[in-house]
């Protein structure tokens, strides 16, 4: 998703048009009536080429999220998202991109956007992972560790040059990595993810330059329609606990605001193993963007079952800010994406957070 960003389907149509329409045959088409693939189960990836861009799929993402603390213990949420989808024409691809940074001791929130058609200014390879949007790039260095070098930015404000070195097996999320959204059979991607990843290297805030290290999550998915009919939004988290595991968790949630069947919790273990588990989501509290009016679910309580011990487990998601909104000048479509921590049952922070709440603006049509 964004990291699985179903979200940014919604971004990504409001600038190329909707979504295609469901295919009449009960088996799922090969390719869309405007002729992009479609994933399919049982797919064969192919690494590190299955790391670059996938032209002949309508929208792709590489989306990455996490934690970083500088050498004071002063902390820091970051959000570095490459968007790829095909211009409603075929004549190449339009690049959108998104930064954001939470300064935790502040409480201030920075964010910005990109769009761009591809060409000087952006791009996304094919043969190895070297996205780019302006001055923002993630590219993958050494092939072999699959270690990775980020660069972004905010406005003036803010600026970052970051070493990404996975330290857990890259996921495939679903069905070997063939992740289901919906009963539509082209409700469907390919969701590729590193989990958890060390990352050190340079921020600059305002006229502060900070050495940081941390832990991110990186989404890469690709699709070419993900959402079914009667999906208005998602609630997204991934969790890094402190025993070096981890959840996946996204939330399809229908008109009537119940889950879409296709909702699913995913836990990875320590060496990288796969256990899906079910799961209950209730909202403890909201925030209203004066911004946008829209209210979102703020502190969230999520109960689940332990693969490891078979006990139920009950995670306080709590927001390390509430004001985490970017607001989507450029995209055209609000949405909340923020740092959060993780307590137990008992108020004991067990772990860190990332969660993404999309469709409480206004209901994704696509």
């Amino acid at each position: 998703m964004k990291r699985t960003l179903l979200f940014f389907l919604g971004i990504l149509l409001a600038v190329t048009g909707a979504a295609p329409s469901r295919a009449q045959s009960d088996l799922p088409p090969l390719t869309t009536p405007e002729g992009f693939a479609v994933p399919q189960p049982g797919h064969v990836f192919s690494f590190p080429r299955d790391h670059a861009a996938h032209p002949e799929f309508r929208i792709e993402w590489w989306y990455i999220t996490g934690h970083l603390y500088a050498a004071d213990g002063r902390r820091f949420g970051l959000q570095a998202t490459f968007f790829r989808t095909a211009a409603p024409d075929r004549s190449g691809d339009l690049h959108l991109a998104h930064m954001a940074l939470l300064d935790v001791t502040t409480g201030h929130f920075l964010h910005q956007e990109r769009l761009n058609r591809e060409g000087w200014d952006a791009r996304a390879a094919v043969d190895r992972l070297d996205v780019a949007n302006g001055p923002w790039g993630l590219q993958m260095t050494e092939p072999v560790t699959e270690q990775m070098l980020l660069r972004g930015g905010i406005r003036g404000e803010a600026s970052f040059t970051l070493e990404l070195t996975p330290s857990k097996p890259l996921v495939r999320f679903g069905e070997n990595g063939y992740s289901r959204k919906g009963a539509d059979p082209t409700a469907a991607s390919y969701y590729l993810t590193f989990p958890r990843i060390a990352t050190r290297g340079d921020l600059v805030v305002g006229t502060e330059n900070l050495t940081v290290t941390g832990e991110l999550w990186m989404d890469h998915e690709i699709s070419s329609s993900q959402l079914s009919a009667g999906q208005v939004g998602w609630d997204w988290i991934s969790v890094h606990f402190t025993d070096q595991r981890e959840i996946m968790l996204y939330r399809l949630r229908r008109s009537d605001g119940s889950a879409d069947p296709a909702s699913t919790l995913t836990w990875v273990d320590a060496d990288g193993r796969t256990q899906v588990a079910p799961f209950t989501w209730t909202v403890q509290s909201t925030w209203k963007s004066a911004k946008t009016g829209a209210v979102y679910p703020s502190k969230v309580k999520v109960v689940t079952t332990d693969p490891a011990t078979g006990a139920s487990v009950v995670l306080f998601i709590e927001p390390l800010a509430e004001s985490q909104e970017l607001t989507g000048e450029l995209g055209g479509v609000p949405y909340w994406e923020g740092a959060c921590r993780v307590r137990d049952a008992s108020g004991r922070e067990i772990g860190s957070a990332f969660m993404e709440l999309t469709g409480y603006a206004k209901d994704l049509k696509i």
